[in-house]
């Protein structure tokens, strides 16, 4: 069950890097920073499509895209915290801990 999540984390790692990695580049040619960030994008598919069809021998597919975001958004903190040097805030905290709150009402049993 810890595979599919290990796989996402490596998955959004990639994704978030293609997505805004670029971003420091500015210099670059666009075709030039689009054509890097969809290699990299290639890159993430290929953790990202084994860990749902891993995940969905453990989760529904709900599930699966919930824990997908909310993995995205600790991975896209610490990113823009360590390459952007941006500051986490009070507000940010309060938004992911309502994404906290999505996993609960989603993976709790009703």
């Amino acid at each position: 069950m810890l595979k599919p999540i290990i796989l996402l984390c490596i998955a959004n790692l990639f994704m978030t890097v293609a997505w805004y990695g670029h971003l420091k580049f500015k210099n670059s040619a666009l075709w030039l920073v689009i054509l890097v960030s969809w290699a990299i994008a290639f890159i993430e598919y290929c953790f990202q499509v084994p860990a749902n069809r891993i995940g969905h021998e453990y989760f529904t597919v709900t599930q699966l895209k919930v824990m997908q975001e909310v993995i995205t958004l600790i991975v896209f903190a610490g990113f823009s915290t360590i390459y952007f040097k941006e500051s986490f805030k009070w507000n940010h905290l309060v938004g992911f801990l309502c994404l906290v709150a999505a996993v609960f009402f989603v993976f709790k049993k009703w």
